[in-house]
């Protein structure tokens, strides 16, 4: 995500905080390389010209030529800007109206809205009861799609009826969530391969009838500047109350995402993050600007490992580790709870200090890599998963032959298990239960990052 543009900034901001005193000089060229950086990650014309007039101007100021460190304070002044460009407003749903409540979701075909209309659900289940809806009747199998990633998160759906229209699937939606006692009903409408008349009507008629405290618009970052005249005429023809970002993972010039806001006046709800329906987070301006500049995202990483990482499993294994137990069994247990985080270029990006080896660990094939080595402790018995000193060379051919792999790839399996073992052993030595409980399980990331194998590269 903005890989390119944070490479850009980081260049930039590498150049000015080196220097003791800046001169006004020295800034004019830092934004004049920012205004090209911003530029092409497709950001717009307009929100750049006025986001690089308010930096210049902060710059500028007597606060920053006074500052001890006159290149750190223009960085700051740059973050800043970017999360008032970003958006200071509340980012959660709003569920202010009698239940059920509607969220209909817009947008165009192929931007991700029914696998986001899941996500929103799945992100929902544990503290709402949620009806998924789907009014799509033109695009072959949407209806069964959606129906099945409801099944999938454990959401119910709307039973599929052939031959209605949207608008008669809409009203028997609002009388089957009364009913039922649900408390939101997410409206999954059509996508449209552009901005059609006729299909807007529909969905503005299809809003009339569900009176939705919330119209999300699905947007691609990957389509640039595009994004921006959609989500206009979008919230020109129908009106959205927010917008939903796809594949901000998949594109280094994901500028949209910084001038969508701007064009459409909304806040942005949600960023969809990769295909799993776990890749999904709450928007929050000060958080993206933060990995923007490559400073990483702690916040995010500990809210995913909450989310996704199994409590109860981290203290049974910190148990077991205070008892000299730990062993490759729960070394693979490990390595599947991490995988339920999402990408491995996805989380260290999240990660400051080593944000920057993003790029490095998607181009060596860091999900691989976990794949890798899980079949790799899979193509081993029983018994060398509880002994891993029972391995030796002819076990190490078979282990490597079974999972598909070199010996040397088993070697650096078993060196980083040893590694792990080792830096469990201090642990134990330095705090004890306590210690070791809250790196288990207080601290999700303990586990999953810190004491977590070290990926071989």
């Amino acid at each position: 995500m903005f890989d390119s543009l944070t490479d850009k900034l980081g260049s930039v901001f590498s150049k000015i905080t080196s220097r003791g005193v800046l001169s006004e000089k020295d800034i004019d060229e830092a934004m004049r390389e920012i205004r090209i950086a911003l530029l092409e990650a497709d950001v717009s014309l307009p929100v750049v010209k006025d986001f690089i007039a308010k930096v210049k101007e902060e710059a500028l100021g007597e606060k920053v030529v006074k500052s001890i460190k006159p290149g750190q304070m223009v960085v700051k002044i740059v973050h800043d800007e970017l999360v008032k460009l970003l958006g200071s407003e509340s980012t959660e749903l709003n569920f202010t109206a009698t239940p059920p409540v509607s969220i209909l979701m817009v947008g165009l075909q192929g931007s991700g809205k029914t696998t986001t209309s899941a996500k929103i659900a799945n992100k929902l289940k544990g503290r709402k009861k949620v009806l998924l809806a789907s009014l799509d009747i033109y695009r072959p199998a949407a209806q069964e799609q959606l129906e099945q990633l409801g099944h999938q998160i454990g959401v119910d759906s709307l039973p599929i009826i052939k031959g209605e229209k949207p608008e008669e699937i809409t009203k028997r939606a609002l009388v089957e969530g009364k009913k039922g006692g649900y408390d939101v009903i997410i409206l999954d409408s059509a996508g449209r391969l552009h901005i059609d008349n006729e299909l807007m009507d529909e969905v503005a008629r299809v809003k009339k009838i569900a009176n939705p405290t919330e119209v999300l618009l699905v947007a691609d970052s990957m389509i640039g500047q595009e994004a921006c005249n959609v989500a206009k005429e979008f919230n020109d023809k129908v009106g959205i109350t927010g917008l939903v970002l796809t594949r901000i993972d998949g594109s280094s010039r994901a500028g949209a995402a910084l001038s969508m806001r701007m064009v459409a006046g909304v806040p942005i709800k949600f960023l969809g993050t990769g295909e799993k329906i776990s890749e999904f987070e709450e928007f929050h301006p000060d958080r993206l600007a933060g990995r923007i500049l490559g400073q990483g995202d702690v916040v995010s990483l500990v809210e995913k490992a909450i989310e996704n990482v199994d409590q109860e499993e981290a203290e049974k294994l910190a148990q077991k580790m205070m008892k000299g137990k730990f062993d490759l069994e729960d070394m693979l247990n490990q390595l599947r709870q991490f995988k339920k985080m999402g990408s491995l270029g996805g989380i260290v990006g999240m990660i400051p200090g080593i944000s920057k080896f993003k790029d490095k660990i998607e181009e060596a094939g860091g999900d691989n890599i976990i794949k890798k080595q899980e079949a790799i402790i899979l193509s081993m018995t029983k018994k060398e998963r509880k002994n891993p000193d029972l391995i030796k060379a002819s076990r190490k051919k078979r282990i490597a032959a079974g999972a598909g792999v070199e010996v040397h790839e088993v070697n650096k399996l078993l060196k980083s298990y040893e590694q792990m073992s080792t830096m469990m052993k201090r642990m134990k030595s330095m705090g004890g239960m306590g210690a070791m409980m809250n790196m288990m399980k207080g601290n999700p990331l303990g586990g999953l990052m810190g004491g977590g194998p070290k990926f071989p590269m």
